[in-house]
């Protein structure tokens, strides 16, 4: 990696969000690094040309585009970078996919700058806490239909049908209250 003039430690924020991207690059520059943002792939291409980051956090959708991808051109133009993928939905398949593209961790939104540092500075366990509570399966049954339920804006009948279940046991499933 390139040294800096300053010494700090640089950070790329890749976020189509401009209020979380604008956020973290301010936690970052008062935690003591040298942090930038972009909103999408070819911004973030541009600033790591420029000056490979040591690290990088990257947005799983950043628009119409994929976080993904920019996570392998990112470390095919700077293999050293520690790359989190950071996500509102995360699933096991692109969790896998982005520590196999070389990310050093996968991470759920709402995630402070604290978890994300602890996950870019993280060892080989990939950031997971032994002490961590594993979701329960109701928990992310829950969590799914909720996620589809907001993508078709409330839609039940749209949402059962997207989940391949009768709207009646969508209705029944959405009267429970959050499993812990």
């Amino acid at each position: 990696m390139t040294a800096q003039l300053d010494d700090r430690l640089t950070v790329l924020v890749v976020d189509d969000d401009d209020v979380l991207r604008a956020v973290l690059v301010r936690a970052f520059d008062a935690r003591g690094f040298s942090a930038s943002g972009a909103k999408d792939t070819e911004s973030a291409l541009a600033l790591a040309k420029d000056e490979p980051p040591e690290y990088a956090v990257v947005d799983l959708r950043l628009g119409g585009e994929s976080g993904l991808a920019l996570v392998a051109a990112l470390l095919r133009e700077e293999p050293e970078t520690r790359v989190v993928v950071l996500t509102g939905y995360g699933s096991i398949a692109t969790a896998v996919e982005a520590t196999k593209l070389g990310a050093v961790n996968y991470l759920t939104k709402p995630a402070d700058v604290d978890d994300i540092l602890r996950a870019l500075q993280g060892d080989a366990s990939l950031g997971v806490d032994a002490e961590a509570e594993v979701p329960s399966l109701a928990r992310i049954e829950w969590e799914h239909i909720h996620r589809v339920l907001a993508d078709v804006g409330g839609n039940v009948s749209e949402a059962a049908r997207r989940l391949k279940i009768h709207r009646r046991s969508l209705q029944r499933k959405l009267s429970k209250h959050a499993p812990p």
